[in-house]
């Protein structure tokens, strides 16, 4: 460490405790030194500091050593007493506020933390904290308990105006004017004193002549000679220049009477004690010293003032001179004689074995008597109070180790007397002691720490004493670079007085920014909190200060509530200053605070309009963040050749509008497309700019966010070249919402937007440029120049082009699925122009299709049902319709200027969902503008389907009739309210018969399907396509029913047609969604069997052909059609509401060419006496293929053994190839069965070790083969031993195909096989009495 006294805390030792002198003078001397405009101790205070007076010093020591710096504090005789505690405090708050008043003139935009960190420690630091600290330290001066600021010596001033000077100096030093600490004993009155006689030259002459007659006759009487008044002039310590001078102006005899006061003084008051100045030599007062040494001992000096103004150069060295001389030749003799003769008088009394004993016998049993606040009273004259003295006195020559050892010394006294305050004085000194002589700072530490303590422990008493301590503490801790622990005791010091609590807070803020690291949290933190304690103190400047500082430390951090507390209280106190400008600035900071409550969020929002209002006028704020606009979710929507219908549709993603326009709009390779020439014609720093239309609006989508309780804003302007929207709205406390503002221009030109502009609450106007920071990439050859978000905002306006406007009248937003209604697209063209060749696509035709125009008016639901008597030729076709869902008006349909055009569209409810709808119209413009030769107009709509009817079918084969299938139809209404009337079940195609199994009233006696209800229904297929060999057998199509009515049977009204559009279309919708075509199927069969041809393989391609025909051959589409009552409440109108519901590509669960049928009886009676029971049975095997089967049948003994392969070709077969008679379970209205469960049967696991109460008693293995569409008997026998009932489903049937072409390559045809297991057949035998 560096030398302790040149560090803060040591200059401060320096400058605090050094020796007192007491100044006593009249008020003609006072008089002569406010010509100055200084007192007397004003006047001798700068000269009172000696930095390198270089005095030999011996102490109680024989070894003499140097004082380098010596220092005097003066103090008139009325102000040695103990500060009065209110106006200490009154005086600290001046200094505090003068200071604060000071910076806050002075103060600027704190700086960043990273540049205030780089400055210097002396430039970080507040230069007023030591100037503070000083002042709280001096309030504690002159205290009893200690000796530093005794008086060492008292200085007379007497000017020569005085009456009888002598008696003067006489009068001042008073017993009873003298302090009362030096007559009740506390300190001691005999101390050295020195006599100064202070003549003023500004008297005039008048004074010099009366002091001349006035001792003429006593100079001549004496006669003095010239050489005589030289001489002694020259020993009464005058300059030789000064003397020379009198002597040559003849003024000798102005001086006598001077020089006889100064005689007159010597013989009183001895030789040397005794000194005459002579000041204010200036005659005009117009002396301006530049380096003015009194500044800092007036701190209430006007700026204008002139300190000083009578005293030259001269006058000011012979006041140096004399101080020096008083410190040199007196003060310091004074105290070295002084702790000279206390050391002798404490080693006699104290120091030894002998004196040790006797102080601790003489102590003892003082430490059971009753603490007391102050302890017992000691006075000046006590062996404790001389070794006090001692001790202070060597502190203040700079004897460390003299004054160690004394306090030491008398630390144990105080302790045993119970004088803690005495004790932590005496523990204050060592602590400073051992910094000075820079040993165990450990040592130092713990006295310190020792003493704070002990007065803590005194309470009020003792509480300015320990902040004194505490103040020193942080200081020496802070000289060793323990920052952190200096700013615990600054912490600890705060008290009960909340200004000084304020300044210790700031300091201790201080050492944690100063720490190694930075500790930036505890620095904002601790300076909060000093700001706090300011504000109770009416210190606003400062805490606006402290709170400023520490807006760096949160800026850019997730503190967000702290960084509201600071924001909003400095813009409070900025407009308790009056200054609302800079507390509208603060305020804007805390107004977009999503993390705050709504109570306070409603607090700072009050205040900022407050604050406002007191403004008297409407501030336009830049970034205004209430509400909170997000820029970067600015959209700007404009129209070009692409029109939107509606904001929905504008929101929509631009590539998804592309690919649904891909095959309307022209082809992009021409040569004169509209790109091409918008090039041409745009101006160069145009080029990157977007083409809106002069007429049309062009929108930005700007989301806004309120993060108060309630804003309104609004905007707009009119002006003769553009239209600007105005929006009024109002955000609840943490809403979001997007505001749409509207631009249109209305002459060709260019239109740049450039930031949105609204109003708060009609006192604050808020702007938001649209700023963005494009960031410069170096683009590399052959790629494309990124877009900038700064091109969307720049417009070429060019003329007026029509425009469609468009409409789809009652389209519902919620509905049930299954819904089929009609419904109006109206295209209205308010333009000059008419448009043509208009194409429309659909996102998705599944829902939404292109009538024709015929049927705008058309009656429904009667539209959709078969017309009577009239043959149908085939389904009717939307000719229109072109692939990819794309549309095609008629060529003579056109859109007249000021006219619109209605069309009618079908609606379909698919499937339940959210389902969003996309519709592009497009049309042609001719001879209008050169650049857009076409436009396209965008709609879209997002429609909620509620589930209604969950339909599914299962269709099974019947094993006796190869043609014809048993079809169940389970329903299940899934909604919460509605009740559906079934209407009709249709089979789509002119080749199935359709027809109930049991009549409909049994299922559904109402006719209706209610909320939550399910239920099933049986119906017989048939194909009529394979029920004769012979083409004349087949009978008429017009005469095939395939639809069937589920409503009352006695009702004659007609059937939905589902041959005819719309439900046709609907159905090939849902056909391509559903599964793959029948066309599709065929296309994929000739593809593959040219291939295949190509290659020379038969074999394969009849199979695959095979294949697919077996697949596609039994499956069947389906149509359910429900209607809603009239006056429904989800019913627009009393017309009903049909559904349908569409089901495509039905086949059987297990679609096998091989069937059979086990016959034989049910029950038989047996008398089981008699040898043997046999029973027997007919299997009939029917090949409805058109190849040739071979078929292998095995039973099995032992039931067990249904579970085990025949040979490896039986397991390898996939268990879809299963055929044969399948079991329905019985159901009830609530279940519903599935194809799994109807096509699955788990067979029972037997034990092995059961015995057989049946075997087969024919063959056990039978192979046969069938030809193509044939059918074989095969007879089965079985023997029973015991009465019971039987499964005979122990058996398994195997079954190969092979085409009848392809004989001669058997070993290389690739053939279609699968193994059955047997269904069960359930056999009663019973006994019998009588004997067969």
């Amino acid at each position: 460490m560096a030398d302790p006294a040149s560090t803060p805390l040591g200059k401060m030792l320096l400058e605090e405790i050094t020796p007192v002198v007491m100044v006593l003078c009249t008020p003609y001397v006072e008089e002569s030194c406010l010509k100055n405009g200084l007192s007397l101790i004003q006047l001798l205070s700068p000269f009172c500091d000696f930095t390198n007076i270089d005095v030999p010093v011996r102490t109680a020591s024989d070894q003499p050593y140097r004082l380098r710096k010596f220092k005097l504090r003066l103090f008139y005789s009325s102000d040695i007493r103990q500060p009065n505690l209110e106006v200490a405090k009154e005086r600290l708050k001046k200094v505090i506020t003068h200071v604060g008043e000071k910076n806050f003139l002075e103060s600027s935009d704190p700086s960043q933390v990273n540049n205030l960190l780089s400055r210097p420690e002396s430039e970080m630091l507040p230069s007023w904290f030591q100037f503070f600290n000083k002042e709280l330290v001096r309030t504690l001066s002159f205290s009893d308990h200690e000796a530093f600021d005794h008086p060492v010596a008292c200085l007379l001033v007497v000017s020569s105006k005085d009456d009888e000077p002598v008696n003067r100096f006489v009068d001042l030093f008073n017993t009873n004017k003298l302090p009362s600490l030096l007559n009740d004993g506390a300190m001691d009155p005999k101390i050295m004193k020195h006599y100064l006689l202070l003549h003023d030259n500004q008297d005039g002459p008048f004074n010099k002549l009366t002091l001349v007659e006035a001792g003429e006759a006593q100079f001549q009487a004496n006669l003095v000679s010239i050489h005589a008044i030289q001489d002694f002039l020259i020993c009464s310590a005058w300059s030789r220049d000064s003397v020379d001078n009198i002597i040559n102006k003849k003024e000798a005899k102005d001086l006598y009477r001077a020089t006889k006061l100064l005689a007159d003084m010597r013989n009183a008051f001895g030789q040397n004690d005794c000194q005459i100045i002579c000041f204010n030599s200036s005659q005009d007062g117009k002396i301006h010293h530049q380096d003015n040494p009194w500044a800092p001992f007036k701190s209430d000096a006007l700026p204008t003032e002139n300190l000083g103004c009578f005293l030259n150069l001269d006058d000011l060295n012979e006041i140096k001179d004399f101080m020096q001389e008083l410190s040199s030749k007196h003060i310091i003799p004074y105290m070295e004689q002084k702790i000279r003769v206390l050391n002798q008088q404490v080693s006699a009394t104290r120091k030894g074995f002998r004196n040790q004993i006797k102080n601790l016998w003489w102590r003892k049993g003082k430490e059971d008597t009753i603490d007391t606040p102050n302890g017992p009273v000691y006075t000046f004259n006590s062996i404790e109070s001389q070794i006090r003295i001692l001790g202070d006195y060597a502190f203040m020559l700079g004897d460390y180790e003299l004054a160690l050892s004394n306090y030491r010394l008398i630390s144990t006294d105080y302790k045993l007397d119970k004088a803690w305050k005495r004790y932590a004085g005496v523990q204050e000194m060592m602590g400073l002691t051992y910094f000075l002589l820079d040993q165990s700072r450990k040592d130092a530490e713990y006295c310190m720490e020792n003493a704070f303590n002990t007065y803590l422990k005194l309470g009020s008493a003792g509480r300015r004493n320990a902040t004194r301590c505490g103040l020193w503490w942080a200081e020496m801790l802070k000289t060793r670079d323990q920052l952190k622990e200096a700013a615990t005791v600054y912490f600890r010091i705060c008290g009960e007085d909340t200004l000084h609590s304020a300044v210790m807070l700031e300091q201790a803020s201080f050492c944690y920014l100063l720490s190694k690291p930075p500790m930036l949290h505890k620095y904002g933190f601790h300076l909060v909190l000093s700001g706090d304690h300011y504000k109770k103190c009416d210190q606003i400047k400062h805490a606006i200060r402290t709170y400023r500082s520490a807006i760096p430390v949160y800026k850019g951090t997730t503190w967000s509530l702290i960084k509201d507390h600071v924001h909003f209280h400095i813009g409070q106190w900025y407009a308790l200053l009056g200054m609302y400008d800079v507390a509208v600035t603060h305020m804007l900071e805390v107004l977009a605070s999503t993390h705050q409550s709504k109570t306070t969020q409603e607090l700072f929002l009050r205040d900022f309009l407050q604050i406002v209002q007191k403004t008297g006028k409407t501030f336009e704020v830049l970034k205004l963040q209430l509400p909170v606009i997000n820029i970067s979710s600015l959209k700007v929507i404009f129209e070009d050749q692409r029109t939107n219908a509606s904001a929905a549709a504008a929101s929509v993603k631009e590539s998804l509008w592309r690919s649904l326009e891909e095959d309307m709009i022209p082809s992009s390779t021409a040569r004169s497309n509209w790109l091409e020439l918008q090039s041409k014609i745009m101006p160069r720093k145009y080029k990157e700019s977007n083409i809106c239309v002069a007429g049309d609006a062009n929108s930005s989508n700007n989301e806004v966010q309120n993060n108060e309780d309630r804003t309104s804003t609004s905007s707009g302007d009119i002006n003769s070249c553009l239209i600007l929207s105005e929006v009024d709205f109002s955000l609840e406390g943490g809403e979001t919402t997007v505001v749409q503002l509207t631009v249109t221009p209305r002459i060709e030109g260019i239109l740049k937007i450039v930031g949105v502009k609204w109003k708060l609450s009609s006192a604050v106007v808020g702007l938001c440029n649209f700023e963005f920071n494009p960031v410069n990439k170096k683009v590399v050859r052959g790629r494309r120049k990124q877009h900038s978000p700064c091109s969307d905002l720049k417009f070429l306006v060019i003329k007026s082009l029509p425009r469609l406007e468009g409409f789809i009248h009652s389209l519902p937003e919620k509905t049930y699925a299954g819904d089929l209604r009609p419904l109006v697209l109206e295209l209205s063209n308010q333009s000059k122009f008419p448009v043509k060749n208009l194409k429309m696509k659909i996102s998705n035709p599944r829902f939404l299709y292109a009538g024709n125009q015929k049927e705008l008016n058309a009656d429904f639901p009667a539209c959709l049902k078969k017309k009577m008597n009239v043959e149908k030729s085939g389904r009717h076709a939307n000719v229109n319709k072109t692939l990819q869902n794309l549309y095609h008006f008629p060529e003579d349909i056109s859109v007249q200027e000021e006219t619109s055009l209605s069309w009618p569209l079908w609606f379909h409810a698919a499937v339940p969902g959210n389902i969003p709808l996309y519709i592009t119209i497009y049309y042609e413009m001719e001879g209008v503008s050169s650049i857009m030769k076409y436009r396209t107009l965008r709609m879209h709509y997002n429609l909620q389907v509620l589930p209604s009817l969950d339909v599914s079918f299962q269709l099974s084969t019947r094993p006796s009739r190869s043609q014809e299938f048993l079809l169940r139809m389970d329903v299940v209404n899934k909604t919460s309210s509605e009740c559906f009337q079934v209407h009709q079940l249709s089979s789509v195609g002119q080749q199935w018969e359709i027809s109930l199994l049991q009549p409909v009233d049994s299922i559904l006696p109402s006719q209706s399907s209610f909320a939550g209800q399910s239920f099933s229904c049986f119906f017989m297929l048939k194909d009529r396509r394979r029920s004769s060999t012979s083409e004349d057998s087949i009978p008429s199509l017009s005469h095939i029913q395939s639809d069937v009515r589920l409503g009352p049977q006695d009702n004659s009204e007609a059937f939905f047609d589902v041959s005819s559009s719309p439900l046709a279309d609907f159905h090939d919708c849902e056909r391509s969604s559903q599964g793959m075509s029948s066309q599709v199927v065929n296309f994929l069969a000739l593809t593959f069997f040219i291939c295949i041809t190509i290659n020379q393989n038969l074999a394969h391609a009849f199979a695959f052909i095979f294949f697919l025909y077996q697949g596609c051959e039994y499956k069947v589409d389906f149509v359910f059609i429900t209607q809603l009552p009239k006056g429904n409440s989800d019913s627009s109108s009393n017309t009903p509401l049909v559904f349908s519901h569409h089901a495509c590509d039905c086949s059987p669960s297990s679609m096998s060419p091989i069937s059979w049928l086990v016959d034989g009886p049910r029950t038989i009676q047996h008398n089981f006496s008699a040898p043997l029971c046999e029973v027997n049975l007919k299997m009939t095997i029917t090949n409805s293929s058109d190849a040739i089967a071979s078929v292998h049948i095995n039973t099995f003994d032992s039931p067990s053994s249904n579970n085990k392969p025949i040979d490896d070709a039986t397991t390898s077969q996939p268990p879809e190839h299963q055929s044969g008679w399948s079991e329905i379970p019985i159901v009830n209205d609530t279940k519903i069965i599935t194809t799994e469960a109807l096509t699955t049967r788990v067979p029972k696991s037997l034990s092995l070790e059961s015995v057989p109460q049946f075997i087969w008693s024919g063959t056990s293995s039978t192979k046969l083969v069938l030809q193509p569409r044939s059918t074989a008997e095969i007879p089965l026998q079985i023997c029973v031993f015991t009465p019971g009932i039987y499964d005979l489903s122990n058996y398994v049937l195997n079954w190969n195909l092979t085409p009848v072409n392809d004989g001669e390559n058997q070993g290389e045809a690739n053939k279609s096989s699968g193994v059955c297991q047997g269904y069960p057949y359930y056999l009663s035998v019973l006994e019998s009495n009588f004997k067969d």
